[in-house]
């Protein structure tokens, strides 16, 4: 059955859940998205469900010409680029801070805030920064400016759960004021990549030292920059009403071509058919997302848009590798083949995903077509619960977000799920609340994503499965095994690719052995977009291009 549960920032009443509809990938974690944090979040949507949209009185009124609105489904954890690695977050802070180099759309990596990088040595790579960037707050931007921010995300008392990006960095140099080194603890191929991460935008240095300062009065990192955030983006920061909206406003004083809108709202509108309804009475000018059920309606609406982009994202059953009966290998293989994916893929996703294999698809560095998954086989899963001392089954739970698509896997899941004795209790939790008590280890079983940012397979399995990224940073399903660490340990230290390839291949074999996560599919990201709206385009790591938005 469907149940909602109050924790920490509360939950939705199981009435209102009952009432909402389905949706696709979000946080990033996601968690990496966030994981896809946000990384990936499902939403519920209902027309009815009137009781969690009264912040949005009086967006019936058409949006102004000249400011983009965004109708989405979760607000923001947070605007410091060092506080969350959650999608939501990550979409308003890719359109305030710039990171040194910029990944494109092909995955390749041009400079943006640097512009030349360079490895001097095996381990120490050099970048040269632009010399004619200022602030939002007017400071400048220089190499001191980057130091304190690659020091601050790898401060252990900020505590980041992007910290693991920058794990292989021993220390950050000034040469001079427009000249950084990063010297690794050994040869690290991935750095330039991870330099090109959101979690790598660079903040305002007096920024960060007004945050220190709150520290040291007893405040939570980020207390500061939540309010004050100042990058040096096209747009900047204008104001944050949780729950409701984040509005950034045009730069006047950018380096670079301005934005050519005079500002954008990003709208928390939690269901997916009073979304759709924005889009179409043109109180929102973009929505996401839009839930493959709901893509015909999309399409047959005159004055609007499906806009579909493949993505970097994996969507995922996570089992709590400490807890028992999960803590049992055969327990998760059995869960893991007891799922048919295929109807998950057909009945939920409408067919706009394909099944994954493991923790990262074939667009990213490290997949092997020679790794086979664990396959649908109801029987066998039977006789592993059997042998695993569950012959009668077991009670469960599984935890999804307030998402239409992650409920309706859930009550598949459920049902395939009891045809082999295991009985599964829904919970839904609200997005804040979700990441919080996932990342303590409160739950059993979990729905999340989790988006390759970088294309790269160790994003894509280091912060999921490495022992010492457990909790927020990503490895939700606490695994801990000292092979694999070894394994990814000796992949980010090769630099030559084909080695490091073979290494993944190796990772992958271990992964759908050891089963920390049934790997659910690849989606693609589904926007609604109104026609007078120009030049947006949404990348595969998840993340919102807006610099060059117009509405006509």
């Amino acid at each position: 059955m469907l149940k909602s549960k109050t924790l920490k920032a509360g939950l939705l009443s199981a009435a209102a859940v009952m009432t909402f509809a389905a949706c696709a990938s979000e946080p990033n974690n996601d968690e990496g998205a966030v994981n896809d944090g946000n990384n990936n979040a499902d939403m519920n949507n209902a027309e009815d469900n009137n009781d969690n949209n009264d912040n949005n009185e009086g967006t019936e009124d058409a949006a102004g010409d000249d400011d983009l609105v965004i109708a989405t489904l979760s607000d923001a954890d947070s605007l410091d680029a060092h506080g969350s690695n959650d999608v939501p977050s990550s979409n308003i802070q890719v359109n305030m801070y710039e990171t040194l180099l910029n990944q494109t759309e092909d995955g390749e990596l041009e400079p943006l805030l640097a512009t030349d990088w360079e490895a001097v040595e095996e381990d120490l790579w050099e970048f040269t920064l632009r010399e004619d960037v200022t602030f939002h707050d007017g400071s400048e931007f220089n190499a001191e400016a980057v130091k304190a921010n690659f020091d601050r995300v790898m401060d252990p008392d900020v505590g980041s759960p992007r910290a693991f990006l920058y794990d292989a960095v021993e220390e950050v140099i000034v040469v001079d004021d427009y000249t950084v080194q990063f010297q690794t603890e050994f040869p690290f191929a991935p750095l330039p990549a991870h330099i090109a991460h959101s979690g790598g935008g660079i903040m305002s240095k007096e920024a960060i030292d007004a945050d220190y300062e709150a520290m040291a009065d007893g405040g939570q990192p980020g207390d500061y920059i939540n309010e004050n955030p100042s990058g040096t983006g096209f747009f900047q920061f204008e104001s944050w009403t949780p729950g409701d909206n984040v509005v950034l406003n045009k730069n006047e004083d950018y380096w670079g071509d301005e934005a050519k809108v005079d500002s954008v709202t990003f709208r928390v509108v939690p269901e997916d058919l009073t979304r759709i309804g924005e889009l179409e009475t043109g109180s929102a000018h973009i929505i996401f997302p839009v839930s493959p059920s709901d893509t015909s309606r999309v399409d047959m609406t005159d004055g609007v848009s499906l806009y579909e982009q493949e993505s970097l994202s994996l969507a995922y059953i996570g089992f709590n590798m400490e807890s028992e009966p999960f803590d049992d290998v055969r327990v998760r293989q059995a869960v893991s083949m007891a799922i048919n994916k295929d109807d998950i893929i057909t009945g939920v996703m409408e067919g706009t995903a394909t099944p994954a294999v493991g923790p990262i698809g074939e667009q990213v560095f490290g997949f092997s077509d020679d790794v086979e998954g664990l396959p649908y086989d109801p029987d066998e899963a039977r006789e592993l619960l059997a042998e695993a001392g569950y012959e009668d089954g077991f009670e469960t739970t599984i935890w999804t977000n307030d998402s239409r698509e992650r409920m309706d896997i859930a009550e598949l899941v459920q049902d395939q799920l009891s045809e082999i004795g295991v009985d599964v209790e829904i919970e839904v939790l609200e997005w804040g609340a979700y990441l919080d008590e996932t990342a303590e280890g409160n739950h059993d079983m979990f729905i999340l994503g989790w988006v390759t940012v970088t294309a790269d397979a160790d994003y894509g399995m280091y912060a999921l499965f490495h022992s010492s990224q457990q909790g927020a940073p990503g490895n939700r399903s606490f695994m801990a095994n000292d092979e694999l660490d070894e394994v990814l340990d000796e992949a980010r230290r090769e630099s030559d690719p084909d080695t490091r390839s073979a290494l993944y291949e190796d990772a992958m074999e271990i992964l759908v052995e050891e089963a920390p996560m049934l790997y659910l599919y690849h989606s693609s990201y589904l926007v609604g977009i109104r026609d007078e709206v120009e030049g947006f385009w949404k990348h595969p790591n998840g993340l919102y291009m807006l610099q060059d938005v117009e509405i006509q």
